[in-house]
């Protein structure tokens, strides 16, 4: 190891308490900007100010910019933290509920997740690459929090060998697509009991 990476290694080890309040306060600006930059998206569209998103974060317009250097950057974050949450909502679920409704209690955080995903498309698209590069990053991650919750309900016996857990999300999604008006989700959310219902096993 070079005599720097050394010094570098021990100013680090003496400064950890200091670093971890400021990693706490730095995650913490973190999420309210993406919040806040969210809901900004959601009602202006990709061109929502910048500096108005910092205030109403309660930040700096320097703060803003040192965890987003673009505005792409930002709009990225955005819909990657909707994914984490939705994953992380799994494996929170799983912990904490029968493996049934936990799984039932996941798909109705997904036809929020879609929800949200609809509204930020507009801005998604002005990513470079387009909101399909986004898109694949999180199928994968997705996909595999509710594997985990299908598998957990099957082991359980709650739900039948033969169900595939892509299209339980298949019948969701299509139930967004359906020109049905602004009411859908509450369509979805009612299609989630009917999916879990006729995945039971047969009597």
């Amino acid at each position: 190891m070079s005599p720097v990476a050394i010094i570098l290694g021990m100013a680090k080890k003496r400064s950890q308490p200091v670093q971890r309040k400021l990693r706490t306060d730095a995650q913490r600006n973190r999420d309210r900007i993406l919040e806040v930059a969210k809901e900004a998206f959601t009602r202006f569209g990709a061109e929502a100010s910048l500096d108005d998103i910092a205030k109403q974060a309660e930040v700096g317009p320097g703060t803003l910019y040192r965890h987003f250097p673009t505005r792409a950057a930002l709009i990225e974050a955005v819909y990657r933290s909707e994914v984490e949450k939705l994953v992380a909502a799994g494996r929170k679920l799983a912990e904490t509920m029968p493996p049934a409704e936990a799984l039932r209690a996941w798909m109705l955080l997904f036809v929020d997740y879609v929800a949200a995903k609809q509204i930020i498309a507009p801005a998604l698209n002005s990513v470079v690459g387009g909101a399909s590069k986004l898109y694949e990053g999180s199928r994968d991650l997705v996909q595999g929090a509710i594997d985990a919750l299908v598998k957990r309900a099957i082991k359980n016996g709650d739900i039948r060998k033969d169900i595939d857990p892509f299209d339980l999300l298949r019948a969701l999604i299509g139930v967004s697509h359906v020109p049905a008006g602004p009411d859908w989700q509450q369509s979805a959310r009612r299609l989630v009991d009917i999916l879990i219902a006729g995945s039971r096993p047969g009597r």
